[in-house]
């Protein structure tokens, strides 16, 4: 600011107006007082200033450097100091141990506001001169929260993983979001700044959780500080997991379709011609469901059709008066359709507030059980219209315990299979299968508990299991509980309502299929359970009760 800028003081904008060099009047202003009367003086001794704002006597007001005198008008003041502000209950400090699972630290950051994570403590692993390829992680991010997704994964485990990648790479004000087909996450690098956004659409799904194993390895590795991982290993080993073929053959997975169901019909009291026949039916049926999976009709008919060739040789052994229980084989080709890992998946997406994903997924399940419900009336309408006599009592019976454990050991290890784990995993599945049975018959069969409580017991003993075994293994949990819950589902229940419904007796019908509805929700909430009580008790990432929030109770309002 030159002299010539600056502001005149009060003393030469007076002057400017004054003109008493000439000889003119020292006094042009109409305020001025006249001559010859002038203010009164003060008295001796009193101060000339009698102002309260007045600056008292010695105290001089520090000028800035250089000659300048004034300042911005935009400026702080000097003697300005910002208000500390504090929400009543304080913002927790919180630390993220190195120890705790990577999906418990992520799932810790994302509830809680933006404001209050933590930065990263170690400099990005993509820093180049520029500083990280926000583009290219988001878009790795995005490729691994699809294939999280798509292959059943919740949504808050997939958004996890998507904090966790992001947050690897140094870009640790991102959001990710999780419907039931559309993954986008937005990246702010301050406040100043425009936000990055990218989207990508599921639009393919698949159960192969030996490739869920994988890719929770890759993000394992890339949340670990010690493993220097670079943008272009990452995607080499994403494009290897992709390139990689199912553990497990085709034929595999129809011979495990038809173990499943002769499995599930002991499980109801049938013997071996009707673990046999169950075995057959499900097998052809997966075989039907293949051919038109290959001629791209949807899921919906897919079941449908899949559920028909085991309804049909239950009716064909009853029309053809082999002394057999018909109503097991029906029942053992129900479990081998029924969609257990969607249910419990839309139920936990519900209960840990991804309401909309929650919603499309049960919307899911229900179309497919539509499905599997269409396929089977039809088969059991004709049945009754050709005289078949099917008695429901007939599959209540029940086989010893010791077979009773077996076949639902049985059941889990082929359901494993059929979701394509990975072979290490599959005999610890199978035990906690054996288990889950266990407990549910010294509920139900000896302390004489109803069915629900006894399935929620079991399931939440599976959740619990499975969540353990995941925090050993820094592993995905669904492969410990899906398979694990497939002695447990309602297809007896299922087939009751069907066949009542059938035979014209709706009431019985509608009160089978809402008992099979209430053992469907017991697994779901039961497994949830399970693994909330294992995190619960365990020691929490940030080292204090209070870490790990969720959303309040809304008391009403």
């Amino acid at each position: 600011m030159t002299d010539e800028d600056r502001k005149p003081p009060s003393d030469e904008a007076r002057l400017i107006f004054a003109g008493g060099a000439d000889g003119e009047s020292s006094t042009t202003s109409e305020f001025a007082l006249p001559e010859g009367m002038a203010p009164p003086r003060p008295v001796a001794g009193e101060s000339e200033t009698t102002s309260e704002f007045a600056l008292p006597d010695g105290l001089d007001v520090p000028q800035p450097p250089g000659g300048d005198s004034e300042g911005s008008a935009f400026s702080t003041p000097r003697t300005y100091r910002a208000p500390a502000f504090t929400p009543p209950m304080g913002i927790p400090v919180v630390s993220l141990t190195k120890d705790a699972p990577w999906q418990d630290r992520m799932r810790t950051m994302l509830r809680m506001p933006v404001a209050e994570r933590p930065a990263p403590e170690r400099v990005p692993k993509a820093a180049e001169e520029g500083g990280p390829a926000v583009p290219r992680v988001l878009d790795l991010t995005l490729r691994i929260g699809e294939l999280l997704l798509a292959g059943g994964e919740g949504a808050e485990d997939v958004e996890a993983a998507m904090f966790a990648v992001c947050r690897s790479y140094g870009l640790d004000r991102c959001e990710p979001t999780v419907t039931f087909t559309l993954l986008s996450i937005t990246y702010q690098p301050s406040l100043v700044d425009d936000p990055v956004s990218a989207s990508r659409t599921v639009r393919r799904r698949g159960t192969d959780y030996t490739r869920l194993a994988a890719v929770y390895r890759l993000v394992d590795d890339l949340s670990d500080s010690e493993t220097a991982t670079s943008l272009e290993e990452a995607y080499g080993r994403l494009a290897e997991i992709r390139r990689n073929r199912h553990p497990y053959p085709g034929w595999a997975l129809t011979v495990a379709a038809g173990l499943l169901a002769g499995a599930a019909s002991v499980l109801v009291g049938g013997d071996f011609v009707v673990f046999v026949a169950a075995a057959l039916g499900a097998m052809l049926g997966d075989r039907l469901a293949w051919l038109c999976a290959g001629r791209g009709l949807p899921e919906f008919y897919q079941f449908t059709v899949a559920a028909m060739p085991p309804a049909a040789i239950g009716v064909a052994l009853t029309l053809a008066d082999v002394d057999v229980k018909a109503s097991a084989v029906v029942t053992g080709g129900l479990f081998a359709l029924l969609p257990g890992r969607a249910l419990v998946a839309g139920v936990q997406d519900g209960l840990t507030g991804f309401y909309i994903t929650a919603s499309a997924r049960l919307l899911e399940v229900m179309y497919l059980f539509v499905g599997i419900v269409v396929g089977v009336l039809l088969i059991l309408y004709f049945g009754v219209e050709l005289g078949a006599e099917l008695n429901p009592d007939a599959a209540l019976g029940t086989a010893e315990p010791e077979w009773q454990i077996g076949a639902s050991m049985l059941l889990s290890l082929t359901f494993a299979v059929l979701l394509q784990q990975e072979r290490s995993t599959v005999l610890i599945v199978t035990l906690n299968g054996g288990v889950a049975w266990s407990v549910y018959g010294a509920m139900h069969d000896t302390g004489e508990f109803s069915p629900v409580a006894s399935t929620a017991v079991a399931a939440g003993l599976v959740g619990l299991f499975g969540q353990l075994l995941s925090r050993y293994r820094y592993a995905s949990a669904l492969p410990y509980t899906t398979a694990a819950i497939g002695p447990l589902l309602p297809g007896s229940a299922t087939y009751f309502g069907l066949l009542s419904i059938a035979q014209n007796d709706m009431d019985a019908g509608l009160v089978s299929l809402s008992k099979a509805a209430a053992l469907a929700m017991a697994i779901a909430i039961g497994v949830n359970l399970g693994s909330e009580i294992s995190r619960l008790f365990l020691r929490a990432p940030s080292g204090s009760a209070g870490g790990r929030r969720a959303a309040k109770r809304t008391r009403g309002f």
